[in-house]
């Protein structure tokens, strides 16, 4: 019987070949983008599931209250270890410290200075307890390895780089930052990719106690960096409230007595937030907000259900044309049941191969994907979790397209249905149709309007006055050490001496980043300030390389004795003074530190990114703190004069590998997850307008073989071929408008809802609603008139002779 059912289903799909291919293409584009989309949020849902206690592990992090302000750091005061250790005796603590744009020197025969490595990223200083906390697969060595100072693990691959393999590397000596020798005493398998702690150099916790001066490391109470991180291994059955409250009497009891002007509190982050939690910064690539994950559902679920919208509209239309079929079938003494099995049947058999084709889209497609959202992982399409997915999808598609069409023709009347008597306007579901049709361009407006939206922020990003020169600046990382610091007046002279330099500074950190340095200060001699200033150093030349705007007052100056200020507006603004000039000669303290006169006010610009408002600062000169080398070119011949640049570098610094990157590139990094949630919303509103266009060319080739005589009639009549394509175009026409009074304001509050993560924002234009509406009647006409005007002028004798 079955065997049967299969047979006439595959009869039936070559019968309506044109029909079955509009089926077949939108359920397998739908299907495959779907899964694709499943695939990613699968993929940034797994990261760090693999931990045997995912449950249990959590980042101790830190709330600051100021006033009205409250400011979040995912790190913790270094001296509060051992105190967190005594007060919480059942839960296991472990510490690291990262670092970031070290250099690792590795032995070679054939180079004196070695082979110079930059890591970037994934290289800490770290305690044996933290493996206590975090599983891990080791290759050689174990816990252990990190007991004793000047020791290193190194993770496979990254020991593979330095020695060729990880068999190699045990036993060798490497060098950190030209100051540090270290011994590799271990090897670690892999961590995963889908991982926020991403160890590939891993040295023992007791060689930063013996080098922490070099790496900024303060031990005490007063001092938080996001760089220190504590996690915590909960025991099993403990309550993370209960947690939480005895965390928050324990700050109390640490920071009361130490004279606060802020309220500092603990509390647990769960592992499993700390890649979504943007409050908090991630030792990973990225943080990925949730809402992001739940918009890619959503478009991933509203573009299957486009494609399913599409077979019920052809289906349910096409069964006027199977009326005498199941009339037949019926007298012949099929029940309801068998018809209704019969037409699921065809169902199944057209998600089949509509799903056979989604898994050869989705696997052409993959690599792309990956790309566009950054995943570094192996992935397959071919896991059990990705088939059991498909397998549900092809279910779940089969049941929600197959369900009413089956429905309805079982239901026919068989004697009208023999009579031929079964006409489009009776058979249920005209309503129906029209409404599917609707909820299809709703859903390909809200996402029309979503990427206009998009797309104009990115625009707005890439356009936005920040208030300083990012072009043409080039960024060189140094550690800032003393060998480093001792070279540096005649590195810059022999910079200014190139061709393409206009002006070079020595600074901490460049105008606008993703880095944070903010303390506790004092103006004027007053109490402390209820709010933190941020903290920029840098040379007299960094107005001038960067084009920052002094409005009062005058520039730093260089010395190694005594120590200037310039403030930006949003400092005064916040301590309530309104002329820039009434600061200057004033005083402010850091901290219980020394007192800076101020010499100068600069006009605001984007200290951060565009999502976070502009940071009260301070800039000042500290040799001690210079890392970075800022150059600014001529924009002619830049690739000459960064080749020139370089091999000054060399000459100076042999020691030292050369890294530069544009500054301009840098600050692009900041919104690369908005702009690849813009180009997902190109791609998948682009794929929901074509799936759209597909069931409208169906339903109108339906209409167009159902209104053959009608047409016919009116051409003998006189009627215009302008006036039979508004025949067939005005009701979608119509449909279209109340879609839009539907897409309109979901898309408004998602937009509006998304924007406010900017501080600074492109307006919400109505010109993105009115684009959405009239691109989708000019979709829909061209779509409707290619058949429509066919119809028309066909041979209206011929049609009535059909008839």
């Amino acid at each position: 019987m079955f065997k049967n059912y299969l047979k006439t289903a595959w009869r039936s799909i070559v019968r309506n070949k044109a029909f079955s291919l509009i089926n077949i293409t939108g359920l397998s584009i739908g299907i495959a983008a779907s899964m694709l989309l499943f695939i990613v949020v699968q993929y940034e849902l797994s990261y760090d599931t693999f931990q045997p206690d995912y449950d249990r592990i959590h980042r101790v992090v830190t709330q600051d209250k100021f006033d009205k302000d409250i400011t979040y750091n995912s790190g913790i005061p270094v001296a509060a270890l051992e105190a967190l250790r005594a007060e919480f005796p059942n839960i296991q603590f472990g510490a690291l410290r990262s670092i970031y744009g070290s250099q690792v020197t590795v032995p070679s025969a054939g180079n004196e200075t070695g082979n110079k490595f930059i890591q970037e990223t994934g290289i800490f200083f770290l305690e044996p307890q933290l493996f206590n906390v975090f599983q891990y697969n080791w290759l050689a060595g174990g816990p252990t390895s990190l007991n004793d100072p000047n020791n290193v693990v190194l993770d496979e691959k990254t020991a593979g780089k330095y020695f060729g393999s990880w068999q190699q590397a045990m036993g060798k000596t490497i060098t950190l930052d030209n100051a540090i020798p270290l011994k590799v005493n271990g090897i670690l398998k892999n961590v995963p990719a889908n991982s926020d702690l991403p160890l590939e150099v891993l040295i023992s916790y007791k060689t930063l106690k013996q080098h922490g001066p070099s790496y900024n490391h303060n031990e005490n109470w007063n001092s938080t960096s996001s760089n220190y991180n504590i996690f915590a291994l909960l025991p099993p059955q403990a309550k993370t409230a209960s947690i939480n409250n005895a965390l928050l009497r324990f700050s109390n009891k640490q920071y009361e007595s130490r004279g606060r002007n802020s309220i500092k509190t603990h509390f647990l982050q769960p592992l499993g937030m700390v890649h979504f939690d943007r409050r908090f910064e991630s030792f990973g690539d990225h943080v990925t907000s949730k809402t992001t994950l739940v918009t890619l559902s959503l478009i991933g679920l509203f573009i299957i259900l486009m494609a399913c919208v599409n077979f019920i509209n052809l289906s349910t239309a096409l069964s006027v044309n199977r009326s005498r079929e199941v009339g037949i079938r019926k007298v012949l003494g099929s029940n309801r049941g068998q018809l209704f099995t019969q037409i699921m049947s065809e169902t199944a058999v057209i998600v089949g191969i509509s799903v056979i084709v989604a898994l050869g889209i989705g696997y052409l497609s993959l690599p792309y994907i990956k790309h566009i959202a950054s995943i570094q992982e192996p992935l397959s399409l071919f896991t059990p979790k990705i088939l059991g997915m498909i397998a549900g999808i092809g279910i779940g598609v089969t049941l929600l397209a197959g369900l009413y069409p089956s429905f309805v023709m079982s239901k026919f009347n068989p004697i009208n249905a023999l009579k031929n008597k079964m006409v489009s306007a009776s058979v249920r579901g005209v309503s129906l149709r029209r409404s599917l049709v609707i909820m299809q361009f709703t859903i390909s407006q809200v996402l029309i309007i979503a990427t206009a939206v998009a797309v104009s922020q990115m625009n707005y990003i890439s356009k936005a006055d920040l208030g300083f020169n990012k072009e043409s600046v080039l960024v060189l990382s140094g550690n800032g050490d003393s060998t480093f610091r001792s070279k540096q007046t005649a590195f810059k002279q022999q910079l200014m001496q190139a061709p393409g330099v206009q002006s070079v500074s020595f600074t901490s950190d460049v105008p606008s980043s993703g880095n944070v340095w903010a303390t506790n200060f004092a103006y004027n001699n007053q109490p402390d300030e209820k709010f933190q200033v941020t903290l920029k150093f840098a040379d007299v030349d960094y107005i001038k390389t960067f084009g920052l705007q002094l409005l009062a007052g005058r520039n730093l100056t260089e010395s190694d004795t005594t120590k200037e200020a310039i403030l930006n507006e949003t400092l005064l603004k916040k301590l309530g003074i309104k002329n820039a000039n009434d600061v200057i000669g004033k005083t402010i303290r850091l901290g219980q530190g020394q007192s800076y006169p101020i010499v100068g006010v600069l006009k605001d610009f984007k200290t951060n990114s565009l999502r976070e408002e502009i940071k009260p600062l301070m800039i000042s000169t500290r040799r001690s703190f210079y890392s970075l080398t800022a150059i600014k070119l001529r924009t002619h011949q830049l690739a000459q004069t960064q080749a020139a640049v370089q091999k000054i570098w060399d000459r100076f610094y042999p020691e030292y590998a050369y890294t530069a990157s544009y500054f301009d590139e840098d600050i692009a990094e900041f919104y690369q997850q908005e702009e690849q949630l813009s180009l997902l919303y190109k791609i998948f509103a682009g794929l929901a307008i074509f799936i759209s266009c597909l069931g409208l060319y169906g339903l109108v080739s339906f209409m167009a073989v159902q209104k053959t005589k009608e047409v016919g009639i009116r051409k003998v009549l006189g009627a215009s071929v302008s006036s039979l394509l508004q025949l067939f175009s005005k009701e979608f026409t119509v449909l279209i408008i109340i879609s839009f009074f539907i897409a309109g304001p979901v898309a408004w509050y998602l937009m509006h809802s998304w924007l406010k993560n900017f501080v600074y924002r492109a307006p919400l234009s109505g010109w993105f609603f009115i684009s959405a509406i009239v691109g989708s009647i000019l979709i829909a006409w061209i779509t409707v008139g290619y058949k429509a005007i066919r119809a028309a002028l066909a041979n209206p004798v011929k049609a009535l002779r059909s008839e």
